[in-house]
């Protein structure tokens, strides 16, 4: 028997055979440290010992796990087994839960790339007061869903407060540039959500209210808040026209679960919202229309069983993705532009010359997966977000990655 206080392994993949997974496992096998204990885990042994064998350096002989996620009892073997999981095996919705709900009680840091509403606060509603009690960060969306957006903020009220320019009282998440394809996972999880959306009012409401991933001290959620601004094409002070972002509606809701779990920094008061920046004139105009009546349309088709099957044939199916060569073309710059009750002004960038949905998201995830192997900087535990959990780390190693995060206050 083994004096080694420390569990078998300091990292296992989950999910390692799906498209984002075998990117994600790409990126440990490149970039984590020597020493570190890293494991693969999927449901199929065949496919791990395919996805290991492609592996550069000592990943091609990482230790393989078959896991089922939707087996309690195998996940909370292998909760006990690991200091930290990182999952790609979605939809959350369908797959999550047991295993959330395991490293919670075995204290077991975790990691996803979740952009479901419904998944999150049930996570929250069974997981987090264990994950406290247990010392384990349950932390959701470690991707391009929502990383950018949630440090982004974060990074912003931390250089305002810095320089003593006080709360922020409002905050717009700009997409100035955007070139990468829509994951399989990542429509799947929105078809899951959307199919349950419309069974169920009380999901439906849900869904749509900012303030759905936000407690006060007594557990209680707080009302809705109508932040988002809606679906309207718009044009800011420079002329410049804006659709909605088609995730800022979940973004909003993580940013706000930041602004709470850290006492309001952001102040009680504050305010967010995501655009796309589609220019200036009349062809700037039409974009954003087009922009808007597009997802529109997408959200109602997939809400609807016969529309839905029809979309079915032609969005990609989970586990698709881009070849390398479109991938390379990919890259993501958004700037969170935000005021102070000061009057001063800041904008945060966060970029890379990544696809957001698959490379981009594939080293979001593995570094945070990373800095939760390492241990240091953490933040609080329970079921908690990136800038709470990570914020202080994880800039650092995204901009060792290649990523630009920068924060500057602007002119008057």
């Amino acid at each position: 028997m083994s004096d080694d206080p420390r569990p078998e392994f300091d990292l296992v993949l989950v999910g390692a055979t799906g498209f984002v997974g075998r990117l994600t496992a790409r990126h440990l096998a490149e970039h984590a440290p020597a020493g570190l204990r890293v494991a693969l885990a999927g449901r199929s042994v065949d496919r791990l010992v395919s996805v290991r064998s492609s592996l550069p350096g000592s990943a091609s002989i990482w230790p393989v796990i078959t896991v089922d996620t939707l087996d309690v009892a195998a996940v909370t073997e292998l909760a006990g087994r690991t200091a930290v999981v990182a999952s790609t095996v979605g939809p959350y919705l369908r797959y999550g839960l047991p295993l959330v709900e395991a490293c919670a009680a075995a204290g077991t840091h975790y990691a996803d790339l979740t952009g479901e509403t419904l998944f999150v606060r049930r996570s929250i509603d069974a997981a987090h007061e264990s994950a406290r009690a247990s010392g384990a960060r349950i932390v959701h969306s470690c991707g391009f869903d929502s990383i950018p957006s949630d440090l982004g903020v974060g990074l912003t009220a931390a250089q305002a407060a810095a320089d003593g320019a006080g709360e922020l009282t409002g905050a717009v998440l700009h997409v100035r540039s955007l070139r990468g394809g829509v994951s399989g996972g990542t429509i799947d999880s929105l078809r899951q959500q959307l199919i349950e959306s419309a069974q169920d009012p009380t999901a439906r409401r849900l869904a749509g209210d900012e303030r759905a991933l936000v407690d006060d001290v007594s557990g209680q959620r707080y009302g809705s808040s109508d932040d988002r601004g809606g679906w309207p094409v718009g044009r800011d002070e420079r002329g410049t026209w804006q659709a909605p972002f088609v995730m800022g509606g979940y973004n909003g809701q993580i940013v706000h679960r930041s602004n709470a779990l850290a006492d309001w920094p952001y102040g009680r008061e504050f305010t967010y919202r995501e655009v796309i920046d589609t220019g200036r004139g009349p062809v700037g105009a039409v974009t954003a229309g087009a922009i808007t009546v597009g997802l529109g349309a997408l959200m109602a088709g997939m809400a609807n069983t016969t529309t839905r099957s029809l979309l079915d044939r032609v969005l990609p199916a989970p586990g698709q993705g881009p070849d390398e060569r479109r991938r390379k073309s990919g890259r993501f710059r958004v700037e969170v532009r935000a005021d102070t009750v000061s009057g001063a002004r800041y904008r945060t960038t966060i970029a890379a010359d990544h696809d957001p949905g698959y490379d981009g998201t594939a080293v979001m995830l593995g570094e945070s997966a990373l800095a939760l192997a390492q241990g240091s900087e953490l933040g609080r535990a329970g079921v908690v977000t990136p800038m709470v959990a990570l914020g202080s780390c994880l800039p650092q190693r995204l901009r060792d990655r290649g990523f630009t995060v920068a924060t500057e206050r602007l002119d008057d």
